[in-house]
């Protein structure tokens, strides 16, 4: 995901940018953006290794088709989204109108509910240590940038560099934090005992959770 940030930066950035307006040829963009041909082609065809964008051809009156590129859905979700804007407005309002207690459980079965929909396809039986792997993979599945660690006393502690709730989480950690992420985990990994010890919506660095598993 990180890589495909970056494609939005420079020309290709400005390429992305036109063709959400409409489809456009190689040399539309290279005229557009004052680029050889060459060039936009060359940044067409990267983009749709990556799934971002997708050729069609149509013909317009004699002659042979115009290779004309589309963003792919891939592409579009590339542009900035404010979700955290409209789940604050939808938190607030809750709080608000069926207080906390409320809609800590309702965050409570969202993460639950989340948890089912990512680890459908992980295999039951496994060892403590697959688990603590399993946990970061489907982590890593849902956009986080997890690893995890074996500390001094036996236990599993998984990293998370960064949250994908992070505006939310600054907003409402108690809700993100403690409820949401700590039911997230116990439901991803079937077991009890998972101890938050740092978060990034309290100001750290990152969010660490230590786990007690078998």
């Amino acid at each position: 995901m990180a890589a495909e940030l970056e494609t939005f930066e420079g020309t290709r950035g400005k390429i992305l940018e036109q063709l959400a307006e409409s489809p456009r040829t190689a040399r539309d963009l290279a005229l557009v953006l004052g680029i050889q041909e060459s060039a936009a082609r060359g940044h067409l065809e990267r983009m749709e290794e990556k799934g971002l964008v997708v050729p069609t051809f149509h013909r317009e009156g004699v002659g042979r088709p115009r290779k004309r590129f589309s963003l792919t859905g891939r592409g579009q979700e590339l542009f900035p989204k404010k979700y955290d804007l409209m789940l604050d407005a939808i938190v607030e309002e809750l709080l608000s109108g069926e207080g906390e207690g409320y809609v800590g459980a309702l965050f409570a079965r969202a993460a639950e509910r989340l948890a089912r929909l990512v680890a459908r396809d992980i295999p039951p039986g496994a060892t403590d240590e697959e688990k603590a792997h399993n946990l970061v993979v489907l982590l890593n599945r849902l956009g986080f940038r997890a690893m995890v660690e074996k500390s001094p006393d036996g236990r599993w502690r998984v990293l998370r560099a960064n949250c994908v709730f992070r505006r939310s989480a600054l907003t409402h950690p108690f809700l993100l934090c403690d409820i949401f992420d700590k039911h997230l985990t116990e439901a991803l990994l079937g077991e009890v005992g998972v101890d938050l010890q740092d978060s990034i919506g309290r100001g750290g660095s990152r969010c660490a959770h230590l786990i007690q598993l078998g």
